[in-house]
């Protein structure tokens, strides 16, 4: 056989497991190739991630039109929403880790009985934001170091993101529970059609067309509120219809405190180790917004065009998540192992790529979302300095969530505590404070603190207690 007709088979073959991925059509990844059950679960979770990050690359790049004081509100009230969607991504973490271990035991009904009580969680947390949302917009922003005249123009659009919050959460939370059940392509068609609508609507609302008026930064976040309604509609149908991994019957409507206690005792180490990163996330944004709205405003764009590329990789330590937890469910920690390591590899390969166009054009790619030459320099510097720990953040993104999918949070919570908390804030306050090297000294401390956490979880990782975890 020829090297040419060789390289047509593996092309075909490449196309083929492609298709099977996108459709969803093989849900069975316990047995055969680790390298197959990798590729046919992480296309569609990267793919899902690839259109979230593209959303945030196009949300920007309108906002970005409209001043700095909008990208100022966008990047303020994101700080905020992180805490928000940290607690919900932690949820949604424990609902992976419990789907993905039942459906390994194949017991279907115990999967569908444990997302109707995750669901539950959810409500209530969106009830509580949104309490907040109604009465407390403005202060938020107050509180987060906006200047009045930044309060007063991006208010209501914090309060309309902070009232319609119910979408976002319910978005996140289902799609880990398909995740977990290893349906991760009809995760990625909801996501598709949420942030494909938002992607539509956002120009037309913004700026408005034919006898659509311009709405402004309100109606960015109209825009998000309708898109992500709607994906949530779509999961919603197929969670009730009963042709897939999942299927929510009358049966599983009844609250189960056990099931509901197992979830929060997975979701809280998850939502903690998260929230110890909101924490300091928030800490920089302040410190950032010590040097002034420009600075701010370069930090904003550069987290959103990072988020392009990290929230890809993030498919693929989803796709680790789930392949751990069903291997440890089928009684393969090996073969769990085996899946987490091989991930990592596959999406060091990605991320070290990416940081090379990174750190060689920076300019022109920033140079897409602004102009403004103080806005410029800031947010080139920041991605320079992030893009040079790609190559750990890579592993240590892989190696965590694999923590997570085995239902062993309390290790990623320490690492991410003493890494976030005793490094990385202490660290950007010398730095950009004492040392006065300014939103720069924020910039590395990030990249510092990134890259030790990942080396912490590779020599964590090859100690295997997290194989031992029983939910």
């Amino acid at each position: 056989m020829s090297i040419l007709t060789k390289t047509l088979l593996r092309v075909r073959h490449f196309f083929q497991l492609f298709k099977m991925a996108v459709a969803g059509s093989e849900k069975e990844f316990t047995t055969g190739s680790i390298n197959r059950a990798i590729f046919l679960l992480a296309v569609p979770m990267i793919l899902e991630m690839a259109m979230e990050s593209l959303f945030a690359v196009v949300d920007i790049y309108f906002v970005g039109h409209l001043g700095v004081n909008a990208i100022t509100t966008v990047g303020l009230t994101e700080s905020i929403l992180m805490l928000v969607y940290t607690v919900t991504m932690g949820l949604s973490m424990g609902a992976t880790a419990m789907i993905a271990r039942r459906t390994g035991e194949k017991d279907p009904d115990a999967a569908a009985h444990a997302a109707m009580q995750a669901l539950y969680i959810g409500l209530i947390l969106s009830l509580l934001v949104t309490v907040v949302g109604v009465f407390f917009s403005k202060d938020v922003l107050l509180m987060m170091g906006a200047s009045m005249d930044v309060a007063d123009y991006g208010y209501v659009y914090t309060k309309i993101l902070l009232c319609g919050n119910i979408v976002v959460i319910l978005l996140i939370l289902i799609n880990g529970i398909f995740r977990g059940a290893g349906d991760a392509a009809l995760a990625m068609r909801a996501l598709w059609i949420a942030n494909g609508l938002n992607i539509i609507l956002c120009p037309l609302l913004i700026s408005g067309a034919g006898p659509i008026p311009a709405m402004g930064l309100k109606g960015a976040a109209i825009a998000t509120f309708i898109g992500r309604g709607v994906g949530v509609l779509y999961q919603l149908y197929h969670l009730a219809k009963g042709r897939d991994l999942i299927r929510i019957t009358r049966k599983h409507l009844a609250p189960a405190l056990p099931i509901i206690w197992s979830i929060l005792r997975i979701a809280l180490g998850a939502t903690a180790q998260m929230l110890i990163a909101a924490a300091s996330w928030i800490f920089l944004v302040r410190i950032i917004a010590h040097f002034g709205k420009d600075a701010v405003a370069g930090y904003t764009i550069t987290i959103r065009v990072v988020l392009f590329t990290i929230l890809p990789a993030w498919g693929m330590a989803n796709a680790a998540a789930a392949l751990v937890g069903q291997n440890l469910g089928a009684q393969q920690p090996e073969r769990a192992e085996i899946s987490a390591w091989r991930a990592a590899f596959f999406n060091m390969l990605f991320l070290g790529f990416v940081a090379i166009v990174f750190i060689t054009g920076a300019r022109p790619i920033i140079g897409f979302f602004t102009t403004d030459p103080a806005v410029l320099d800031y947010a080139v510097q920041c991605i320079r300095l992030m893009s040079a720990g790609y190559v750990f953040y890579a592993y240590g993104m892989v190696l965590i969530q694999s923590f997570n999918g085995a239902g062993d949070t309390r290790t990623p919570l320490l690492i991410n505590l003493f890494v976030m908390w005793t490094l990385q804030m202490p660290l950007a306050y010398v730095l950009s404070i004492w040392l006065k090297l300014g939103p720069v000294g924020v910039f590395w401390a990030i990249a510092i603190s990134e890259s030790t956490s990942a080396v912490a979880a590779i020599l964590l990782f090859r100690r295997g207690a997290w194989k031992t975890v029983k939910i």
